[in-house]
């Protein structure tokens, strides 16, 4: 029993199909498969060329279905470099067969024009025919038995078709021209795949390891959990892993698009695909290569690719009823005015047939997919995972973005703003004080006064009976005296006025910072206020979303009114919500749905993630550095900032609008070859010409996605 009669089971099985260059075909092909006996889903990805099949799998039967359009299918687990090669070869082999049949051409017409024998003539177009048809004659072969009229049997009965009524030149043409159309294709097509391998290429495949005593080089596949990797400078890092040995900066633009190296050492993860700019270090690897964070985001990445755009989804229903309908107009064309008008029946065939060669939709097919694999690569490339053409698109259609405050317009991390002097005390020694007592405590604000304390490189005080006093603050004896620090509600429950620090207090207050209070029984000593501090380039970045056409940014935080107020105003958000709990922002979200139609949601991905789900595109923070991040959003900004924010934005709107570029023109092209068959005014060669270059240009059109950066 063969291999291939072997793999028959009721699974899901993955597939690698390689010589896909018609989208059209492509998806007649995944039509076909799925409606075959046992397979309940299939699904083709053309731009990867994986095929996943759910159900009964009988390879054969789908390899005799991947002869019509001369595909190569093998298990996910063959030889795909070979197949790689092998398909290069073909393409080597189509591009000799299209010069040749060029020369051919050229040489029959010459001939002709010298009134050289027809017999001569005849025989170097024949020659041309045969030479830019050969493909599409085997592949019309094995798909006309089957009802399945493909481009290869349209353009075969085309070519057929114009010999049979003595129109040599221009079948030879037709031929000559298709030969060159699907070279090109298939040449813009490897160049928008190309862009996938790029990400593929980012991790190395073998890594130098220590086991033992012994250090030895090991392919990743090789390698465990628990290994030692050791990276030189200038190396790029195989795993992901965690620095047991050594700093170093890391280079970490292939995984977050920052182009900033990152200063780590021991403790700190590090990620396959980053590179090591100048110390050695010892890596012990968490992940398996299947798990690493750049395999992750290429198989996302995949996937992505295999989601349908809504305008995809457009086209595909369109090009379903396109086709029928003008094949059955040219069928009417051809019988018709000769059978009921007594026309002449040549001109009509003629007229029908090139009717025929304008009845695949290829420039409308491909208007969409090419573009969307272009975008969602460049984005990769940039740090930013998006997880399918239908999130690419709808981003870029939305005109409110909501932002959740704590993480992501700020650093999430509360620090020492201001400090008040109320006595003869200097700065160092009311944070000396604070700090002291503050050491004791696990609050926010407390661990913020310590920071700033050990950053000023400032001596802690030994504290004595140190007491939690739970929504106010704290207490403990210092050099011998008892010091509060705390809310003024702390003082005022001792009876000490705070009439006279009311005017600083509510100033820091005002400004959205929370003012601590240190003081004994009689006396203050002083404020030390703390806040959650804006990200530096929050700023930058709603002023860029505002450009790109954003009309609306509206802030979604817990704190008070006032504190959220002076956030909003400080960042230039538009609107904000406050005082709201996790399950409050999901009711936020449905309101501004309701209001604007549809909303964008940014957040951490974790805390967010029910608000992050129910809004029209959830977008995360921070996917470098948790799983969870990935999972649980339409769009990960891996690094954890948000300055690649506008440029997805801005990706999207530019992507859009070369998708309606694209099936405007594929569209427009499509009606004026048809309208020009009745009056007899498009050729055969004019139909070929129409068709390959509305294709050509589509595709390159969508091909300029692939040089947008980032500002």
């Amino acid at each position: 029993m063969t291999i291939a009669k072997a793999i028959a089971k009721k699974t899901t099985t993955t597939l690698q199909v390689t010589g896909i260059t018609c989208l059209d075909c492509a998806q007649k092909f995944e039509k076909s498969v799925g409606g075959m006996s046992g397979v309940s889903k299939a699904a083709l990805n053309p731009m990867t060329g994986k095929l996943i099949v759910e159900g009964l799998v009988d390879l054969a039967a789908i390899r005799q279905l991947g002869l019509e359009e001369n595909y190569t299918i093998q298990p996910e687990t063959g030889q795909v470099e070979q197949m790689e090669k092998h398909s290069g070869v073909k393409a080597n082999w189509q591009f000799r067969r299209a010069i040749l049949s060029g020369l051919s051409l050229a040489v029959g017409y010459v001939l002709e024009k010298f009134g050289i024998t027809a017999a001569v003539y005849i025989s170097s177009y024949v020659m041309a025919l045969v030479l830019g048809s050969w493909g599409n004659f085997f592949r019309a072969a094995r798909a006309l038995p089957r009802g399945n009229f493909n481009m290869s049997v349209l353009m075969s009965a085309a070519v057929i078709g114009a010999f049979a009524i003595g129109q040599y030149e221009e079948g030879a043409s037709v031929a000559f021209l298709y030969a060159i159309s699907e070279m090109l294709e298939s040449w813009t097509m490897e160049k928008a795949r190309r862009s996938i391998r790029e990400l593929m290429d980012v991790a190395p495949k073998t890594a130098r390891v220590r086991r033992g005593d012994a250090e030895t080089d090991l392919a990743v596949e090789e390698i465990i959990v628990g290994d030692i990797m050791i990276i030189l400078p200038g190396e790029k890092i195989a795993m992901d892993g965690i620095i047991i040995k050594g700093e170093s900066d890391i280079n970490q633009a292939a995984i977050t698009g920052e182009s900033m190296p990152v200063e780590k050492g021991p403790g700190n993860d590090v990620f396959a695909g980053t590179l090591n700019t100048y110390g050695a270090l010892e890596v012990e690897v968490t992940k398996q290569v299947q798990d690493t964070t750049i395999a992750r985001i290429i198989h996302m990445v995949e996937e992505a690719h295999g989601n349908r755009a809504p305008s995809q989804t457009f086209v595909e229903k369109f090009a379903a009823v396109y086709t029928p309908v003008v094949i059955a107009l040219a069928l009417g064309i051809v019988f018709i005015p000769p059978l009921f008008f007594g026309l002449e029946w040549v001109p009509w065939i003629y007229r029908g047939l090139a009717l025929l060669v304008v009845a695949c939709p290829c420039a409308l097919v491909v208007s969409t997919p090419v573009a969307i694999v272009c975008a969602i690569s460049v984005a990769a490339k940039n740090g930013v995972l998006i997880k399918g053409g239908n999130h690419l698109e709808e981003v870029g259609s939305v005109n409110a973005i909501a932002f959740d405050k704590t993480g992501t317009l700020t650093k999430g991390e509360p620090a020492v703003s201001d400090i008040v002097l109320l006595n003869a005390i200097s700065e160092e020694e009311l944070l000396a004080i604070s700090a002291s007592l503050e050491s004791r405590s696990e609050h926010p604000l407390a661990t913020a006064i310590v920071k700033a304390a050990k950053e000023r490189k400032i001596s802690f005080i030994p504290t004595d009976d140190f007491c939690s006093l739970v929504g106010r603050g704290a207490k403990g004896t210092v050099q011998g005296e008892k010091v509060y620090i705390g809310n003024p509600r702390l003082f005022a429950e001792m009876e000490l006025s705070t009439d006279s620090i009311a005017t600083q207090i509510q100033r820091l207050q005002k400004e959205g910072k929370t003012a601590m209070v240190i003081g004994t029984k009689d006396k203050f000593l002083g404020i030390v206020a703390v806040a959650d501090e804006v990200r530096d380039d929050s700023v930058i970045t709603i002023a860029a979303l505002k450009q790109t056409g954003i009309q609306h940014t509206i802030m979604l935080t817990g704190d008070n009114a006032a504190t959220a107020k002076v956030i909003a105003a400080k960042v230039g958000i538009d609107e904000f919500r406050a005082e709201l709990m996790p399950q409050d922002k999901v009711i936020v979200i449905e309101e501004l749905l309701k209001k604007y139609g549809k909303i964008a949601m940014v957040g951490d991905g974790i805390n967010d993630a029910p608000a992050l789900a129910l809004a029209t595109v959830g977008i995360a923070m921070g996917g470098a550095g948790t799983d969870t991040v990935l999972e649980t959003a339409d769009i990960a900004l891996m690094a954890d900032d948000l300055h690649m924010l506008p440029f997805t934005v801005g990706l999207s709107r530019k992507t859009l609008a070369i998708i309606r570029q694209n099936i405007a023109f594929s569209l427009a092209i499509k009606l004026i070859a048809v309208l020009a068959v009745f009056p007899g005014w498009l050729t055969l060669w004019l139909a070929i010409l129409a068709d390959m270059g509305a294709s050509l240009l589509v595709t390159l059109n969508s091909l300029r996605l692939l040089g947008v950066k980032s500002k």
